[in-house]
């Protein structure tokens, strides 16, 4: 069998010499990192380049460092097929097998964009991550805000995916996106994790899952900069409220110092926050906290 790119060889070989390879799991082949670079990086498209590296801490710190370095240029995307030191919002740990999923960052310089807009970002990237997967995998997807990306597992809602943005220097942001996608259930690090695999997807090769998601990510991405980031022009915000597994419910946001909210999620407001509807009659905006449904749409 040819190598699927010209890092194979080396990757048996000295996957070999350690104890494993990148074959190891059959379930699990490797990215194809050419296949993928000739589907994505175009003239006159967003994505400038594509590198997939065996084995990393975190893709966003990697990206973050070269982007604040001058070493990265907007387009770039670095993807790992393992993590271990992968973060989530509030620095919570995100790790999986192997090959298990997509763990990837991408560099966006909306200069011309206002900053006070730019914290749409997150939700841009959960629109795009959920619309990809549901047309490339063929599964069900919403959002729960701000940043989750779940599935149906049997007849629970279940998070298969998780975006972090942070900025790189004074004109960039990577976005950081984890996907589940053959993760199987012994394999769950919690019972509220899923993924693409157990939400019965039609297909979990990453390749073009990965193109998929990349794709949507720059169609979505063009909107909302050709609309100078307005999130009610370029149709961000309507999308990302249809596809809302939080609007509707009651829920709890929990706020930073300790504090907590409960009331009806009633809407996503014009800077992207979460409005929630309380008991005494006021409606409140949350713009950052954890928020747990508590009872179903």
């Amino acid at each position: 069998m040819m190598p699927r790119d010209s890092s194979d060889a080396n990757d048996r070989s000295n996957g070999a010499a350690g104890g494993g390879s990148r074959w190891s799991d059959l379930d699990r082949p490797p990215l194809n990192t050419a296949a993928l670079r000739r589907g994505l990086v175009r003239e006159g498209g967003l994505w400038t380049g594509v590198d997939v590296v065996q084995r990393t801490g975190s893709t966003n710190s990697d990206l973050v460092a070269r982007a604040t370095a001058g070493q990265a240029a907007e387009g770039a995307v670095l993807v790992a097929e393992e993590q271990n030191a992968g973060r989530g919002r509030l620095d919570r740990v995100w790790t999986a097998p192997p090959r298990s999923g997509l763990f990837f960052s991408v560099l966006l310089n909306p200069a011309e964009v206002p900053v006070a807009r730019w914290g749409w970002l997150p939700l841009l990237a959960g629109v795009a991550v959920a619309t990809g997967l549901a047309q490339a995998a063929g599964v069900d997807t919403a959002l729960k805000w701000p940043n989750d990306v779940l599935v149906t597992v049997g007849e629970e809602e279940r998070k298969t995916g998780g975006i972090l943005a942070e900025r790189a220097g004074n004109e960039g942001v990577v976005i950081g996106v984890g996907i589940n996608v053959t993760l199987r259930q012994d394999e769950l690090p919690v019972p509220t994790a899923g993924s693409l695999a157990l939400a019965g997807a039609r297909t979990t090769d990453r390749d073009p899952l990965l193109r998929a998601v990349l794709r949507s990510l720059e169609d979505w991405y063009g909107r909302w900069r050709a609309a100078d980031g307005d999130p009610a022009a370029s149709g961000l915000q309507e999308t990302y409220a249809a596809g809302s597994a939080t609007l509707g419910r009651l829920v709890r946001a929990e706020l930073p110092g300790n504090r907590s909210i409960t009331g009806e999620a009633v809407a996503i407001d014009g800077d992207g926050r979460l409005v929630l509807a309380t008991e005494e009659g006021m409606q409140e905006p949350v713009g950052a906290g954890d928020v747990v449904h508590l009872r179903p749409a």
